[in-house]
């Protein structure tokens, strides 16, 4: 027997959901449109599993959880959800689909519902629907949802972690600066006046998930540069790339030494031990140093602000992004849709966002008005993370040859090669476009 999950939310939770009616509620301050939601009955004996990349800050965790039990009440559904690691999250996947058994939920990264979407469900109904109660979707999650050139739904963005540049106030106001500039030349003399001061900047070189690639990324980006011309053949060996591995060769230099083997979590330790003194890196690293008694006089004197320019348009910062997916494999496709209907209602969402304190920011616009982004002011700056006009792959359409050359660290050991003296410029790029065109169409 099926039932309407409206009816049982409106007895379990007062917060309407897939059916029937849709009730207007929504939590603290964040509007909602009357919109009338696809109806999903939830298939008899429903169980789902769910796995999702671990938190970086706890009450991800915690609030996540939460939501899914209050799912499992007011439908009768029972919800199991395991957290694994960043570098696994992707393996996992991969073996999901290529089994056609495993979890019937998963959210991962980026782009992997473009890697795996013969193997997925649709999900442009909910997608629609969540669009047209909450304002619309932003930039990036229209980019990573649906599938390239068309507006049908294979991943449903849960929300992305920006990467702004991290810097100590009384480091750069000793060296004369109130800010990072937004031009080339203006940050080459900030980082060698930080390094001569003996307070350097450091940014990550080596394999590193996150900081890596957005570091390489802005790098090639802020001078004009792209890893996929927009007809998908590859567009890294350029002049604006070997204009931007010219630069780093200048700039280079003045980062602290290390760099080339940084991970993801190399930058906040040098950071928040008074060795690093601007970097790239999400919320989380201020949050932990601000919750930390040794560490708050530090987060007191750590500022934000947006990637520079160079000669982009806008700031060149791609959102690492959660992407939901939904496998074929699933007996439990209604079920599975209404979860992360569910999981992103105001009522639901909004706390989740709270409790993550900037660290994911939304895709769906109403939620600019959340109260995250009204409480700390240096925690601001993250509220526009999925704004950005720039995505992994960037200038091509999103496939799995852009996952494939995120993964294989094509940019990251580009910089790497010449930053560390082992190619020229030249050299890098074409070594970049050699490696690039196993995963993408050649000219």
């Amino acid at each position: 027997m099926t039932f309407s999950i409206t009816r049982r939310l409106v007895g379990g939770l007062g917060a309407g959901l897939i059916a029937g009616d849709a009730l207007a509620q929504t939590a603290s301050n964040i509007a909602a449109a009357n919109v009338a939601p696809p109806r999903l009955p939830i298939e008899n004996g429903a169980t789902l599993r769910v796995l999702r990349p671990v938190r970086f800050v706890q009450p991800d965790e915690d609030v996540f959880r939460a939501n899914a039990a209050r799912f499992t009440a007011a439908t009768g559904v029972q919800v199991r959800v395991d957290f694994v690691a960043w570098e696994d999250i992707t393996q996992q996947t991969g073996v999901t689909a290529n089994t056609g058994a495993g979890p019937d939920v998963i959210i991962g990264f980026n782009e992997a519902p473009h890697v795996f979407q013969d193997k997925l469900i649709e999900l442009t109904d909910i997608a629609e629907y969540l669009g047209a109660k909450y304002g619309g979707w932003k930039k990036l999650a229209l980019r990573y949802g649906r599938r390239h050139n068309t507006n049908n739904w294979i991943g449903l963005p849960f929300g992305a972690s920006g990467g702004p540049w991290v810097w100590r106030k009384s480091a750069l106001n000793e060296v004369g600066f109130q800010a990072p500039p937004e031009d080339h030349a203006g940050i080459l003399r900030l980082c060698q006046a930080l390094r001569r001061a003996n307070k350097p900047a450091g940014f990550a070189l080596g394999n590193a998930v996150g900081d890596g690639n957005a570091f390489a990324s802005w790098l090639v980006w802020s001078f004009g540069g792209h890893l996929v011309n927009e007809d998908g053949t590859p567009g890294i060996n350029s002049r604006e790339t070997i204009a931007a591995l010219n630069y780093l060769r200048e700039l280079y230099p003045t980062f602290i030494p290390g760099t080339l083997a940084w991970g993801d979590i190399s930058n906040n330790r040098a950071f928040a031990s008074n060795e690093c003194f601007l970097t790239q890196n999400g919320v989380s690293l201020y949050f932990s140093m601000k919750n930390d008694p040794a560490t708050a006089p530090i987060a007191a004197d750590t500022e934000h602000s947006l990637t520079p320019k160079g000669i982009a348009a806008s700031p060149p910062n791609a959102g690492l992004t959660l992407n939901a997916m939904v496998f074929r494999h699933t007996r439990f496709p209604n079920a599975a849709k209404a979860f992360l209907a569910f999981m992103m209602e105001a009522p639901q969402y909004d706390p989740w966002l709270q409790a993550n304190i900037g660290y994911w920011a939304q895709p769906l616009n109403a939620f600019n008005a959340s109260r995250t982004w009204q409480g700390d002011p240096k925690v601001a700056i993250f509220k526009d993370t999925m704004d950005t006009d720039f995505w992994n792959g960037f200038k091509g359409p999103i496939t799995e040859g852009s996952a494939a050359a995120n993964a294989d660290y094509v940019m990251v050991q580009m910089c790497a090669s010449v930053a560390s003296g082992q190619a020229t410029p030249e050299a890098a790029a074409r070594e970049a476009e050699r490696r690039a065109a196993r995963f993408f169409r050649r000219r």
